[in-house]
């Protein structure tokens, strides 16, 4: 019973562990914090969304990479500075956000997603 106990405990902090440390490198901000952060120069700013979405209006300097398309995703982010602040948004902040635990996996340290997504963008 003991030893059921010491795995059981295991499991959860193996999960829970991993779930608190996404927590750290992933930030939510809200618009207009996030305006302030992606004014800055060599700003690494993603459009997760697709293409059609992207073409239909996007954040001035924001580069399009479809996180549906996870392959091309993966391999696009090679290149990128994993040490970097990175920005992303989306349509709703959904995908963004799945965007973001994925770039964690990959290693990226510092992530900052739009709080509601592009929905939710007054700038420009």
């Amino acid at each position: 019973m003991k030893q059921l106990i010491l795995i059981t405990m295991s499991i959860f902090s193996s999960i829970f562990g991993s779930a608190a440390q996404q927590l750290d490198q992933i930030k939510v901000l809200e618009p207009n914090a996030y305006y302030n952060a992606i004014n800055k120069e060599n700003v690494q700013l993603i459009d997760v969304r697709t293409k059609r979405e992207f073409d239909s209006g996007h954040i001035r300097k924001a580069i399009n990479v479809d996180v549906f398309n996870r392959s091309a995703f993966v391999q696009y982010f090679e290149k990128f500075d994993r040490n970097k602040p990175i920005y992303l948004y989306c349509r709703s902040g959904s995908r963004s956000q799945r965007a973001s635990k994925l770039l964690v996996e990959l290693g990226f340290k510092e992530i900052y997603d739009l709080k509601g997504g592009y929905l939710n963008w007054k700038h420009e």
